[in-house]
């Protein structure tokens, strides 16, 4: 019998190269997941967030396909964390005292001015929460006039000062954890608490309280420790 009659009798199948096969997303693809959860696996990779409200398609395949993906991220010592309550995602570099464990992801820590602006939006945020508001919005003037109190009142280049408060709300607004409505306006997400735990925001206006410069920073100071941090504590996703 020839291969054509014997393939037609389905005596066996010829076998399809992987260039030729229908079902393959590329050619010489070897892996084993959808593509679904492949674009969601690299989205992680690539953002700091996963966040449900803004990626609904992706945010249900990342919680169908959840622990294929955490087993992704565990071959590179990276941890998934999921917060079903915010509707965010994100991961964590796994660190171990008992092993050697290679750093993939970059520490890219936050500076001075976008620590002073991140430790205002938490605040407000928080102060809006508690009042029963459903979202919390700022002005970027009364951020950089905020911010400015706490810096030495004897430096005299104040352009410079603002510039770089306004580049520190620039990098946060792209990272998400505030989003621009109207010129200069701003919606505070609820990033701003994955970001800033409440533990290292109580230990940021210590720190600030004991190094204000004058009485209208002590001000500031004070007003925004006068409401108690509410809500459970989240590990920096740094």
């Amino acid at each position: 019998m020839t291969e054509a009659a014997l393939e037609e009798a389905g005596g066996f199948i010829t076998p399809v190269s992987m260039e030729e096969d229908p079902e393959a997303p590329f050619a010489g693809d070897t892996g084993t997941l959808d593509v679904a959860v492949r674009r969601v696996l690299v989205r992680l990779l690539q953002r700091r967030f996963l966040v449900a409200d803004k990626n609904r398609a992706q945010w249900r395949t990342l919680l169908e396909n959840q622990q294929l993906v955490e087993s992704r991220l565990h071959d590179l010592f990276v941890h998934l964390v999921v917060d079903h309550d915010r509707g965010i995602a994100y991961k964590k570099q796994v660190r171990s005292a008992e092993l050697d464990v290679p750093i993939l992801l970059k520490d890219d820590p936050y500076g001075r001015a976008e620590t002073l602006v991140l430790v205002h939006l938490r605040t407000v945020f928080q102060r809006e929460r508690g009042a029963g508001e459903t979202s919390a919005r700022v002005d970027v003037e009364e951020v950089v006039q905020m911010v400015l109190t706490f810096f030495d009142p004897e430096d005299k280049n104040l352009a410079a000062r603002q510039t770089e408060i306004r580049n520190a709300v620039r990098r946060l607004e792209k990272e998400g954890i505030i989003e621009e409505e109207s010129e200069g306006r701003y919606r505070v997400t609820p990033l701003v608490e994955v970001v800033l735990s409440n533990e290292r925001l109580v230990e940021l206006r210590d720190w600030l309280r004991e190094r204000t410069h004058g009485p209208e920073a002590a001000s500031v100071v004070e007003q925004s420790g006068a409401a108690q941090p509410a809500g459970p504590d989240e590990e920096d996703p740094r």
